[in-house]
């Protein structure tokens, strides 16, 4: 009998699992979405983006913007974007500047918690956007970071809750680094699915 049991996923697996494949999910409805309107409705992010679309720093910071404000932006629809060229060196690049920027967002975010945790607009942000996932943190700690680098869980938000109570930064720049793995995989699956397009 406690053979069986251990061998049962966690409520810390099964939280991470369900919001993974909520993830892919997700992915696969962008991929499909984006190769179909190229194939179909001829379009293109160059007539999209208009003039911007040769900024990459312009690209970046409305990026940035988009991450510390909870992600209002799909960070794949920035991947889409950088398959632009065609060239997998310029798309490696690109997306090692993304997840290095939407790091840094969480970094910001976590400031934020720590720092500003009693302004009107920090609770207003709390009771409306991310203040759900409190009972999470307080089920699993650190763990909801993982879970939101990995996830469509507003990441820069859980930075925030986690900076509020003042989670130890040290611990949170390791394990908030997992942010990387998702930008990695996820580049991975888009440029194939570009390719066989």
């Amino acid at each position: 009998m406690s053979e069986e049991i251990s061998h049962r996923p966690s409520d810390k697996t099964r939280f991470l699992i369900r919001n993974l494949i909520k993830g892919l999910i997700w992915l696969v409805i962008l991929v499909g979405l984006y190769l179909y309107a190229k194939k179909h409705l001829d379009f293109s992010f160059e007539q999209w983006l208009g003039p911007v679309y040769e900024q990459p720093s312009v690209i970046y910071s409305i990026f940035l913007g988009s991450e510390v404000i909870f992600g209002i932006i799909p960070p794949e629809l920035f991947m889409f974007w950088s398959l632009r060229n065609g060239d997998v060196l310029l798309y490696i690049q690109n997306i090692l500047a993304l997840s290095a920027l939407s790091y840094v967002a969480g970094l910001i975010g976590y400031y934020i918690g720590s720092h500003f945790n009693r302004t009107q607009l920090y609770v207003a942000m709390k009771r409306n956007v991310f203040g759900k996932f409190e009972k999470h943190f307080n089920n699993y700690g650190g763990f909801l970071v993982v879970v939101a680098a990995l996830t469509p869980i507003p990441f820069s938000g859980i930075c925030m809750l986690v900076g509020a109570v003042n989670y130890s930064f040290r611990r949170f720049v390791w394990i908030s680094m997992m942010r990387f793995v998702r930008f990695f995989a996820y580049a991975i699956i888009i440029w194939e699915a570009n390719i066989l397009n």
